[in-house]
């Protein structure tokens, strides 16, 4: 067969109009493989007795220095971003596939996501089995869980890659009753209550005694036409954060320094600590202790942006930068594959909106954070934009700097795994709620 990549729709359709087998194994990747017969029978004597549409498996990385397990996690309903790691080998069920392509149309003539179109479809009446074993070795390509994956979905040169993946997954949202037309969404009420205060700057922050002054400083250095203060959780340091808090506290009384009852709290419960203080204003303001505003006009900026929807939320964009403050690749990370038309469909596929986030308080004390440390934005940002309309500035207000500190640098497999799994049960659940708003409209 003489086609192009894998991916696209017309080199896929002509693999499978070929078939005349039972099931197909797939290595949708340029990578150089080492299987024994024996795992591809394991993978399809756990075919025949599941019944399952797609068998994959988890696998060996393996480079001069030896080999050592890749584990990869379960599929679940909302495993449904494009880049889900399958490994290096997909054993599809051909019954299962022509049954989908049935009921749900055939792979359509795209370039890039003829894949993502076919497990998404198959995903919908048949099960992903996950064999928890390793079955092969992909060698010499062992994933970089780092910052060049965790970007990678925002990068400019992927833009076109981006708006395929885009219209499959809405096409998909359809077919499984989760899309939900811009007209559903509404714009934030006036608040019921009063504030003493316009707007605070919230920063939760867990012994960062080298970057906190720093980031303090950028929050009361913002210059606006309406009152605001700056709420920093301190989530019990122990390295001299407390002080240097304290000491600041001293010199601006805008500064208002938290430190929690609870000893069991992940970034989220610092959030949920700071927007129900008494203190808090009209609307809450992201900045994370690591990190600086870009100017001081940037408080003014998304307050503006929130006052004109009104939106009960409101994502900027940032600029990535080192220590030294020198922007490093990717560069701005806007979020440009957001529209006001199905920014908050294709939110479920992403793995987030952006930074600095800002909300009004109001909606934001109904909905709450879970408290957690990886995920808590994206978590609140999914559920605000089911019933919400967000606003967005794309333009750079925020400097978030990347460094061995950072609590997503150089992630094991192990923990970008979990991560991922969370982000997964986070989409399950909106899924599922978004079905049900559907359903009982």
């Amino acid at each position: 067969l003489r086609g192009g990549p894998l991916p696209s729709g017309k080199t896929l359709n002509l693999v499978l109009d070929g078939l005349q087998t039972e099931y197909v194994l797939l290595l949708p990747g340029a990578r150089h493989v080492s299987v024994k017969p024996e795992a591809i029978e394991r993978m399809l004597q756990t075919a025949e007795s599941t019944g399952a549409g797609l068998v994959y498996s988890d696998f060996y990385d393996e480079s001069f220095q030896g080999r050592v397990p890749h584990p990869l996690n379960d599929y679940r309903q909302g495993s449904v971003r494009d880049d889900f790691d399958f490994g290096a080998m997909m054993l599809f069920s051909v019954a299962a596939i022509r049954r989908a392509l049935k009921k749900h149309g055939a792979t359509p003539d795209v370039q890039f996501a003829g894949l993502y179109d076919l497990r998404l479809k198959i995903g919908i009446d048949n099960t992903l089995h996950h064999l928890k074993e390793p079955l092969y070795s992909v060698i010499g390509d062992k994933n970089d869980p780092g910052d060049k994956k965790l970007f990678a979905y925002v990068d400019p040169e992927h833009a076109a890659v981006q708006k395929e993946m885009e219209a499959v997954f809405t096409d998909y949202l359809r077919k499984i009753g989760v899309y939900l037309s811009p007209e559903s969404l509404r714009y934030a009420e006036p608040p019921a209550q009063s504030f003493p205060v316009e707007a605070s700057v919230v920063i939760p922050v867990l012994n960062r005694k080298g970057t906190i002054p720093d980031a303090v400083r950028s929050a009361l250095a913002q210059s606006t036409d309406f009152p605001f203060n700056v709420i920093a959780v301190d989530n019990h340091s122990t390295d001299g954060t407390t002080d240097v808090l304290e000491g600041l506290m001293r010199t601006d009384r805008r500064l208002t320094h938290v430190i929690p009852e609870r000893t069991d709290l992940g970034i989220g419960g610092c959030w949920n600590e700071a927007i129900h203080r008494d203190v808090c204003g009209h609307y809450a303001v992201q900045l994370d202790s690591d990190d600086l505003y870009s100017n001081d006009r940037v408080l003014q900026t998304i307050v503006d942006t929130l006052r004109q929807g009104p939106y009960a939320m409101v994502v900027g964009s940032y600029s990535l930068v080192n220590e030294r403050l020198e922007q490093i690749p990717p560069g701005l990370v806007d979020h440009r594959e957001w529209t006001d038309e199905n920014g908050h469909n294709n939110a479920l596929r992403v793995n987030g909106l952006g930074a600095p986030r800002a909300f009004d308080t109001s909606v934001i004390r109904t909905i709450g954070f879970p408290n957690v440390s990886y995920g808590e934005d994206y978590a609140v940002a999914l559920r605000v934009c089911r019933q919400y309309r967000i606003g967005r500035i794309f333009e750079s207000l925020y400097l978030c700097r990347r460094w061995p500190g950072n609590t997503d640098a150089a992630l094991t497999i192990e923990q970008a795994n979990r991560n991922d799994a969370f982000k997964d049960m986070l989409r399950t659940e909106e899924i599922i709620a978004r079905q049900k708003m559907n359903q009982n409209p």
